[in-house]
């Protein structure tokens, strides 16, 4: 039986702050950890029994859950402490929600550290893969720091959700910017790393999913095949072009428009396509097949499926069933 998954849901880790002693981190009345006072995510992000709710409504089986942006910190004090914290927090968030599938964070703004954190919870057999922030304060992913993790990762056909961080960029203060533009281009940024560093190509076990159906990257894909066709200084010679590599990425089908589904499926492939919601954020969508409904419901059963299945490979819960 394959089991229909939504790759794209966020949950809190459930963790004592006060053991943390990380200055700034504390916990409000209702539950909701803080950050300088200010509460990380809304009240349902801490409630797993909601995302179970949520699936049942979508009439999904099970969800892939990380931690969203506000819980990244890029840069702040107290990594080490705050991710494993996350990590081991997340897997006594979903502990008795065997429907919720967790990954596990890397502050991709320290690769040695993300190196050695994967090593802590590489064997740890409940996370389905592993997540971290696309762009934001993030070292350039071409860095040769990340070679010991991108080995790692695709040794063990790891899935890699790259959720957008925090633009740096003050001019996207106004108008809500920051998520409206900033988000999709940190998402760009970080692909084009992977993509002009070769990395991709150099490590093809390594399984990628952009979230919001690949922000801007596939309005750009013609133009870097383009820089490439013409030799432009830096991307003159590549293992291989942008388009075949943009082919080994997946991307969930949160995009708001039904033509970006299509010109997705054109850039990345039909079979590259999985269902994603942002759950349980405003920007997101409870009806993550409505995304598509404008296509077969062939298609949409296999983005819900297959196509998940494939972007999990071994670590699938579509396993055993």
């Amino acid at each position: 039986m394959m089991v229909s998954i939504d790759l794209h849901v966020h949950l809190a880790p459930k963790f004592d702050p006060d053991e943390l002693g990380i200055p700034g981190i504390g916990r409000a009345a209702d539950g909701r950890l803080t950050a300088n006072s200010s509460p990380l995510g809304p009240p349902s992000l801490y409630r797993p029994d909601e995302a179970e709710t949520y699936l049942d409504r979508a009439g999904l089986d099970e969800a892939v859950v990380s931690v969203p942006p506000p819980f990244f910190r890029q840069g702040s004090p107290g990594t080490e402490q705050w991710v494993q914290a996350i990590n081991d927090g997340l897997l006594q968030a979903t502990e008795r929600h065997p429907r919720l599938q967790p990954l596990a964070y890397l502050p991709l703004e320290e690769p040695e550290f993300a190196a050695k954190e994967y090593e802590r919870v590489r064997t740890e057999g409940r996370f389905a893969g592993v997540c971290g922030p696309a762009g934001g304060r993030s070292v350039s992913l071409s860095d040769t720091r990340f070679e010991p993790l991108w080995t790692e990762l695709d040794a063990d056909a790891r899935l890699l959700l790259l959720h957008p961080g925090t633009s740096p960029d003050a001019r996207l203060e106004e108008f809500y910017l920051h998520n409206l533009l900033g988000s999709p281009v940190e998402t760009i940024i970080a692909t084009a790393q992977l993509v002009f560093g070769d990395v991709l190509s150099r490590y093809p076990g390594l399984r990628l999913l952009l979230v919001h159906c690949g922000g801007c990257v596939p309005a750009v894909a013609g133009r870097w095949q383009r820089g490439l066709d013409t030799r432009r200084p830096g991307v003159s010679t590549l293992i291989e072009p942008p388009r075949r590599a943009l082919n080994r990425i997946f991307v969930d089908c949160l995009a708001h428009d039904p033509a970006l589904i299509d010109h997705a499926v054109e850039v990345f492939g039909e079979n590259r396509v999985v269902l994603g919601t942002d759950w349980p954020f405003a920007m997101g969508t409870d009806d993550p097949r409505g995304q598509l409904a404008h296509r077969s419901c062939a298609f949409v059963e296999q983005v819900a499926t297959t196509n998940a299945a494939r972007a999990l490979g071994t670590h699938s819960g579509v396993r055993g069933r």
